[in-house]
């Protein structure tokens, strides 16, 4: 396995803000001579913070799948609003660079994302075509663009169902209307949105279900492929719901630990 750590930006390719972004990709790429695909993975920490149990762990579950992964650990308060978005974006391009050096399907790489990386993850999958990017050194057309998206428990609505620390440690005080409804993602999803895998547990009651639901909605009005899970249990921040990620017996949920197997099997039908 080559697992090694990169930075997103260098001297090269500057960050929009005044000071370097620190984002990093963490590497999970599989020895052999397979050409495979790939996932992106987001943790989530309410742009506050960067959750261990939703990087590492992810990442081996889909090497064990036969995926080459990769964690991001990506732009956090009081970072620009668009710097995590730009750090995804980046990270995609540096992925989609090195194809052929790690035998990896550049036409095959899913986004997977945890809470506010689930909102970060599903950002790009609706805003990777923004004319900003154009401004940015590092990018080239449709190079960021994600094949599918994977949105675990995700913050999606800046609605009555927002998650608003997240908002809050995102863009800061100094936020109006129109930046709140661009981080608000069930109102930009377009024909180009990414074929989507989505789940959520009824009990969450930090990001509540009703933000997978409007995401689905969304999907469903522009006939883009989805495949959406709700659990009857299990409260947030779940992760693989197995012992491998559990802080306790609390965090242990045999039936929602079943998302990774439909996940994968997802993954193969939309990747074939």
């Amino acid at each position: 396995m080559i697992n090694e750590t990169i930075p997103v930006w260098d001297n090269n390719f500057k960050s929009i803000d005044e000071n370097m972004s620190d984002a990093e990709l963490d590497t999970y790429i599989l020895d052999g001579i397979r050409t495979r695909g790939a996932v992106l993975i987001c943790p989530g920490g309410g742009y506050e913070f960067i959750s261990d149990r939703e990087g590492e762990p992810i990442a081996i579950s889909f090497n064990a799948a036969g995926y080459h992964a990769f964690v991001l650990k990506y732009s956090i308060k009081p970072k620009n609003y668009r710097q995590p978005l730009l750090d995804v974006s980046r990270a995609m391009c540096i992925i989609r660079e090195n194809a052929e050096k790690w035998k990896l399907d550049k036409d095959k790489i899913a986004v997977c994302g945890f809470s506010a990386g689930g909102h970060l993850a599903a950002s790009l999958g609706v805003h990777w075509d923004k004319p900003y990017f154009n401004e940015i050194p590092g990018f080239t057309a449709e190079m960021n663009k994600p094949d599918a998206l994977i949105l675990c428990y995700p913050v999606i609505t800046s609605g009555k169902f927002a998650h608003r620390d997240s908002f809050y440690n995102l863009l800061g005080k100094d936020y109006n209307d129109s930046t709140l409804n661009e981080m608000s993602l069930e109102n930009h999803i377009s024909k180009n949105t990414p074929p989507s895998f989505l789940w959520h547990t009824v009990q969450d009651r930090t990001v509540p279900m009703e933000n997978s639901l409007f995401f689905a909605e969304g999907l469903r009005r522009e006939n883009i492929p989805f495949e959406l899970h709700i659990y009857p249990e299990g409260h947030h921040g779940l992760s693989l719901a197995s012992c491998e990620t559990s802080n306790d017996e609390n965090d242990i949920y045999p039936h929602v630990a079943t998302w990774m197997r439909l996940c994968t099997e997802w993954l193969e039908v939309v990747f074939k």
